[in-house]
């Protein structure tokens, strides 16, 4: 079987494909080669925290801590109200919000999956922008974990379409869901297979397959995080999502917990927001601590915007969570205006 040139999971949570189109990328992340850019540059960083040491060789190498992408599901009331249309997704992005890389979701073109004359529009689109299709949200496809062996396979089978549209549309990685049925451990193993399989076939297209804590026992850190050890794959990860940790019978994990037990698998971040006070803080979520959990994690690739309060409207919602992201980036040092 083909392998890919994936990275290792230190520079893989970066989510930079080893390609040389991808614009400025940074080839490695970890405090590791920051401490090697310190060296060039000729930085002293002796004596400080890790954190500051990263932050000063970003700075130097004119690079942003992490860079910003726009999550679609943003706008969903607009794509829904026939509003804004799904082709001028990409360069919306870039004209109203600033914003150069988006998370496209499949309920938008959920029939175009294998219409390649769509795809190709909607990839030049993006090119014309300046955009880069960073990846794809996949949902209502099967349950990856389904109890039953065929359904399992079904569901498998019917993400294989997906991974060739986020292919040609230049992305390098589709979110999915781990649902499953059972108990705690035949729901681990369930997902781990259905999501193997799944892996397998986008390691053939260079595709990372990654999980979101989305409802049930994937809003469990620990039990994602014993997913992900169990696939044991490069191409496989999770995308954390700040606020998706609500458990069965209306119960609650712990968000900075959860985003901890991820964080090591992450191969993208989705930074949802609901609700701001009056100094511009996310009222539900601490940010500030929450991408410091991020960033120590050796993180520095797309914190994906992801609006989905009533109040503001969508595109103030998505500027205000931009501008919160914008001034933890400054405030943590490194922010070169870019991304």
């Amino acid at each position: 079987m083909h392998q890919p040139n994936f990275h290792s999971r230190e520079t893989e949570s970066s989510s930079v494909p080893a390609r040389t189109d991808r614009r400025d990328f940074l080839k490695t992340t970890t405090a590791k080669a920051a401490g090697a850019w310190g060296v060039a540059a000729g930085l002293s960083l002796t004596g400080l925290s890790p954190r500051t040491k990263v932050a000063a060789a970003f700075q130097e190498a004119n690079q942003p801590l992490f860079k910003i992408s726009l999550a679609q599901w943003s706008l969903h009331r607009a794509l829904r109200a026939g509003k804004l249309d799904n082709l001028d997704f990409p360069a919306l992005s870039h004209t109203e919000f600033g914003i150069d890389a988006v998370e496209y979701v499949n309920q938008f073109f959920k029939d175009k999956a294998r219409d390649k004359a769509y795809l190709a529009k909607l990839k030049q689109r993006s090119v014309d922008a300046g955009v880069y299709n960073h990846l794809i949200m996949i949902d209502d496809e099967g349950n990856l974990g389904d109890p039953n062996a065929a359904q399992r396979t079904k569901a498998v089978e019917n993400h294989y379409p997906w991974v060739e549209a986020a292919k040609a549309l230049g992305c390098i990685t589709i979110r999915v869901n781990a649902r499953s049925e059972g108990s705690r451990q035949e729901q681990q193993k369930l997902a781990a297979d259905g999501l193997r399989r799944l892996c397998q076939f986008g390691a053939q297209h260079d595709i990372n397959v990654i999980v979101e804590n989305h409802g049930g026992l994937s809003s469990d850190g620990q039990w994602l995080a014993g997913v992900m050890k169990m696939v044991d794959m490069p191409n496989c990860g999770t995308l954390p999502d700040f606020g998706n940790f609500r458990l069965q019978d209306g119960k609650w994990y712990d968000r900075y917990q959860g985003v901890t037990e991820m964080m090591p698998y992450a191969k993208a971040v989705s930074a949802k927001s609901k609700e701001f006070d009056a100094a511009g803080n996310e009222v539900q979520t601490d940010f500030p601590r929450m991408m410091k959990i991020v960033l120590d994690a050796g993180f520095h690739s797309y914190v994906g915007i992801e609006w989905e309060g009533e109040h503001p409207d969508e595109y103030q919602g998505i500027r205000l969570t931009k501008r919160l992201l914008e001034k933890i980036r400054q405030q943590l040092g490194g922010d070169s205006n870019k991304g």
